[in-house]
């Protein structure tokens, strides 16, 4: 399916003050790699060549910088601006020349997401051609995030935006799966009290007609919040943690890449070249040999 990706890094980054002075949050880095490199891994998995970078004025140029075209990861990228933060559902309105009636795939630039059976959830999710797909994650502090309710079936029967007393312990990550009807859905929607069109309120555009699904992601599943700074340390020792155990590196953007067949083996060692007196381009210089 020809679904395009839309990676929303925009924000101030105000909870990770001062560190977002001066840089974006999702250039910062989570132990060895950028924490943009994350999410584009999640759009990648998924089978995603084609991606949308939204961020600010001011930050725009570091994702250029880091990424260019994307042709060196087999992908197409495309850089657009969003002024200020007026909401995560008003990405959709800011891809939608870029779109072109297509389905789309939205992620956060700060959602962390890792573990066994991870790729075959989000393929599974870019095969959806209608409606929309969304996740729930089990939390101990729901109050904090949007929370979504379902029946037995897997329908979603509500969904609440950080509620007082929440009906479930299972959180909205930032990773919506959505069919072409989107941008029209989001052009449809209210500013919320805080002037903002909620993404929230896109899922329940779909929900009210039973358009909406939901995909658990269990255990072996991680998904973390790395917009704080401890969340951010958290990411940082759970990534150095299990690549110094495994040998193997997570969100390795050239090697998902080589082993979707995005890019072929000369494409991993122009990569190896780029990065040759690190530990990430020796890692990538061992990928054909260890295979």
């Amino acid at each position: 399916m020809d679904r395009m990706g839309i990676l929303l890094a925009g924000g101030s980054g105000t909870r990770l003050a001062p560190l977002t002075t001066a840089v974006s949050k999702q250039i910062l880095p989570i132990y060895d790699k950028p924490m943009v490199y994350y999410p584009m891994s999640s759009l990648m998995l998924a089978g995603i060549q084609e991606v949308l970078i939204i961020s600010t004025p001011r930050d725009l140029g570091f994702f250029k910088a880091l990424f260019g075209d994307g042709s060196s990861l087999g992908l197409k990228i495309h850089y657009a601006e969003q002024a200020k933060p007026a909401g995560i559902a008003e990405a959709l309105l800011i891809a939608e020349p870029y779109l072109k009636g297509r389905p789309c795939c939205l992620i956060l630039g700060d959602n962390f997401f890792y573990g066994e059976g991870l790729p075959a959830l989000l393929r599974q999710a870019n095969q959806s051609a209608s409606g929309a797909s969304i996740f729930g994650y089990r939390v101990q502090n729901p109050t904090d995030y949007g929370v979504v309710t379902f029946d037995s079936d897997g329908s979603v029967t509500s969904i609440e935006e950080k509620p007082n007393a929440p009906k479930s312990n299972y959180a909205i990550p930032g990773l919506y799966f959505y069919d072409a009807s989107a941008p029209t859905r989001a052009r449809e929607l209210q500013p919320s009290a805080r002037g903002e069109l909620e993404i929230t309120d896109l899922n329940r555009s779909y929900l009210s007609q039973k358009q909406l699904k939901v995909e658990l992601l269990g255990r072996g599943i991680a998904w973390l919040d790395t917009g704080t700074p401890q969340g951010l340390l958290e990411a940082s020792n759970f990534v150095q943690a299990i690549e110094h155990r495994q040998g193997l590196k997570i969100s390795c953007l050239e090697e998902i890449a080589w082993r979707m067949k995005f890019i072929d083996a000369d494409g991993v060692r122009r990569a190896a070249a780029a990065y040759k007196n690190s530990e990430y381009g020796k890692y990538l210089l061992s990928l054909e040999e260890n295979q």
